[in-house]
């Protein structure tokens, strides 16, 4: 198991930012960059990391609270205007990182979102998305599709219930492919999560290379990261259950020291990690080790040698939750449109500073801090971060109603069963978004006419389909012609309205608004000055800059060369000189 380095190896390796780059080989020609490590910090704003590296009146006697990111900030490129996918959902914010490409190309929109080409799953999901026939010699019905913690053998363990697993580590063995969504036009084969990827990733591209490939995940689906190369392309692939049941974890503690033996908050909702301010940074603390282990050239659980993967990373989950929680009557996120953290939120921003700061400290002692590539950045924001604009549709006094159960109340058979609200499946993708799949598009116009008569009851700021749709997401349908993923029609709400009735979360992520999309990007090397870059761009542009860095071309990305993505601006990739 890896061994916590000390505090003031960390501090040293922090201070070593400041030295030369290196030169030595890479996968490209004379290239000095050998490693990146990519970091998401779900629900990062930019303004987080510009507050928390600058410091704010009232907050931590008004110093800096998240000094490890702030020295990798004074020897980085930091894009303030930097946007996630749209819709901004973890699926789709993941792929588009690793991918280059938009959801329009790469197909996917949501975690559970829908597919007009697909039969459904085998056997029920975990969570409901109903068992449904398949007949390889008819025409598809049409499917919602599901690829988070529902695929898992058994979702309520760490390991996901796969055979014969360790406590914490399942994988891409603890996936059942009885639950998947079913492609009539293969036999009715299950389709996989990298299968339902349609372009490729960085993953496949490096792996192809020769290089050695590593992502640490919240849910086994999202192996998903590999991308249509097919999943051998993840040499080393880590994905405890966060949606699990919260369990001691026997020599974890986070690197405040906090121990995580015993579940440090047992008064919490137990069912899963995401309801509790603390037992969040245990989980979240599984996948830090496993980087530890990795930058020491082992596996991720530290049992086997293996070699510091050329592309590895994990994402966090501690800050979105501590934005998005109300736990047993403690708010988490902001006090105010400042983005002022509140005490919860400000504590995990720490946890998941410190946690950076011992990776810097561990590439260090390894000695390829200066080979090392480090991009932090976001799968999504948080919306809103204002609690002031905070508006739950339905909630516990909204008289609103979200526009899947308008239009399922109102047009009976304009929704899909698995789709309906109303029905007995998993039901509509909403969040503080609506995405919504019609039986057939002769329904679109009247179910159009119907929410524009009724902005006021779902809170609606635009609507978008038809011509709006198509231009960026393709014209909706099926092929020739139509993209079976593509919505009818998509809903973007006013800031700060959420479709939930649950009283323990006052923000959500998925929208289109600046809160969700506007996310922490910054791109660190030890050769680097500090410097921001203004003009907009987008998180897919990660994709491309990552394979320049490492001497590959770009354009061996899906992404690149049908959708035109260029690197990020202003920032030196080549190191081969």
């Amino acid at each position: 198991m890896h061994q916590r380095l000390s505090m003031a190896a960390m501090a040293a390796a922090v201070l070593m930012l400041g030295a030369s780059a290196q030169n030595g080989g890479g996968l490209g020609d004379d290239n000095s960059i050998k490693h990146v490590l990519l970091i998401s910090i779900d629900g990062m704003h930019a303004l987080d990391f510009a507050n928390c590296s600058h410091g704010m009146a009232g907050v931590n006697s008004g110093k800096p609270y998240c000094p490890n990111l702030a020295a990798l900030g004074t020897r980085g490129v930091n894009y303030v205007a930097a946007n996630t996918s749209k819709p901004s959902d973890s699926f789709p914010g993941l792929m588009n990182i690793v991918s280059g490409a938009t959801p329009r190309l790469m197909g996917v929109y949501y975690d559970v979102a829908y597919d007009r080409s697909l039969d459904g799953p085998a056997a029920t999901t975990g969570n409901g998305n109903p068992a449904a026939p398949c007949d390889p010699k008819a025409a598809p019905t049409g499917y919602t599709t599901e690829y988070e913690e529902g695929l898992d053998i058994d979702q309520t363990l760490v390991n996901g219930g796969a055979p014969g697993a360790g406590l914490t580590d399942g994988g891409i063995a603890s996936l059942d492919a009885a639950k998947m969504d079913r492609d009539p036009k293969k036999g009715c084969a299950p389709v996989y999560p990298w299968e339902f990827v349609r372009t490729n990733t960085i993953y496949g591209v490096i792996h192809k290379a020769g290089g050695y490939t590593a992502w640490s995940d919240k849910h086994p689906a999202y192996a998903s990261v590999a991308g249509r190369d097919g999943v051998q392309v993840l040499d080393d692939y880590y994905s405890p259950e966060i949606n699990s049941n919260v369990i001691g974890l026997p020599g974890v503690s986070t690197p405040g020291g906090m121990s995580c033996a015993t579940v440090p908050d047992p008064a919490s909702d137990l069912t899963a990690w995401t309801n509790s301010f603390q037992n969040i940074q245990c989980y979240d603390t599984l996948k830090v080790n496993a980087i530890l282990n990795e930058i020491a050239g082992k596996n991720h659980l530290g049992t086997k040698t293996t070699k510091t993967p050329t592309i590895f990373g994990m994402n966090f989950q501690s800050v979105s939750v501590a934005q998005k929680l109300i736990e047993n009557g403690v708010k988490g996120g902001y006090l105010d449109a400042a983005g002022t953290p509140s005490e919860s939120l400000l504590g995990d921003i720490q946890f998941v500073d410190d946690s950076i700061g011992e990776m810097v400290a561990g590439l260090k002692h390894q000695g390829i801090l200066n080979s090392t590539l480090i991009i932090i950045t976001s799968k999504h924001g948080q919306s809103p971060i204002d609690p002031n604009l905070f508006f739950p549709i339905p909630g516990k006094t909204s008289n609103g109603t979200s526009p899947a159960n308008l239009i399922s109340n109102q047009l009976h058979a304009a929704m899909p069963a698995s789709e309906d609200p109303n029905g007995s499946g998993i039901g509509a993708t909403e969040d503080d978004v609506s995405l919504l799949w019609l039986t057939n598009p002769s329904y679109t116009d009247a179910a159009v006419a119907l929410l524009e008569a009724n902005t006021k009851t779902i809170g609606a700021g635009q609507i978008f389909y038809g011509p709006s749709v198509a231009l960026n997401y393709n014209t909706p349908g099926m092929a020739p012609g139509g993209d079976p993923r593509t919505p009818d029609i998509i809903v973007t709400p006013n800031v700060g309205v959420i479709y939930t009735g649950s009283a323990k979360k006052q923000e959500e992520h998925g929208g289109f608004g600046h809160d969700d999309t506007n996310v922490m990007l910054l791109v660190s090397h030890p050769s680097y000055r500090a410097h921001t870059v203004f003009s907009e761009v987008g998180t897919l542009q990660v994709a491309p800059s990552i394979l320049k860095a490492l001497g590959l071309d770009p354009g061996r990305l899906d992404g690149v060369r049908l959708e035109g993505t260029g690197v990020l601006p202003d920032v030196n990739l080549d190191f081969s000189h």
